[in-house]
């Protein structure tokens, strides 16, 4: 039980993040379907934790993308019941952003000899279904761009050498944040 307490006392300081961005969220939302903001208020929550996790651990649980899963099931669930129609497009979209997310994640992961993460294939294939199809190509673009500069600027910094490793989630986090945001 201490050691429980003591990673939620530790986890406390982060937690003001993503409220803030759900609050934002929540006052650019105007008109938006309260089903869209709480899909994107979820991705914006799971990424925060796959980032810190990411950042501090070198990896993102298993776990963590198993509850993105879960609570995209659960979202969609009453949407299925209460508009069939559009949560049956919505579900082909959101399966094609998690083909083309994981997808490509996977191929190169593969490719590269696992110079990708398989913990970062999981997380862009689970945020895929919440950004579909047309929000998970330019979030995995914009965030592997962001890391390609800034894992750049560290190597020429001499901060980091060529053979080092950038965790990956904060930048994906960050193109999630683009194209939810200004997109």
């Amino acid at each position: 039980m201490v050691l429980a307490t003591n990673r939620a006392k530790a986890a406390l300081p982060y937690a003001g993040l993503p409220a803030i961005l759900a609050a934002a969220l929540i006052l650019r939302a105007g008109n938006t379907e309260a089903f869209i903001l709480l899909r994107l208020g979820l991705i914006v929550i799971f990424g925060y934790i796959a980032s810190i996790l990411d950042w501090k651990a070198k990896r993102i649980p298993n776990g963590l993308v198993l509850a993105m899963l879960a609570a995209w099931v659960l979202v969609m669930t009453p949407k299925l019941f209460l508009d069939t129609e559009t949560a049956v497009t919505l579900l082909v979209d959101s399966a094609l952003g998690l083909a083309a997310g994981g997808g490509m994640f996977l191929l190169v992961y593969l490719i590269s000899r696992k110079g990708l993460g398989g913990g970062d294939v999981k997380f862009m294939a689970a945020a895929g279904l919440y950004l579909g199809y047309g929000g998970a190509i330019p979030a995995m673009l914009y965030g592997t761009i962001l890391a390609a500069l800034v894992g750049l600027t560290l190597i020429a910094l001499k901060k980091i050498g060529r053979k080092d490793m950038i965790p990956l989630a904060p930048f994906l986090y960050a193109g999630i944040l683009a194209v939810i945001f200004i997109q």
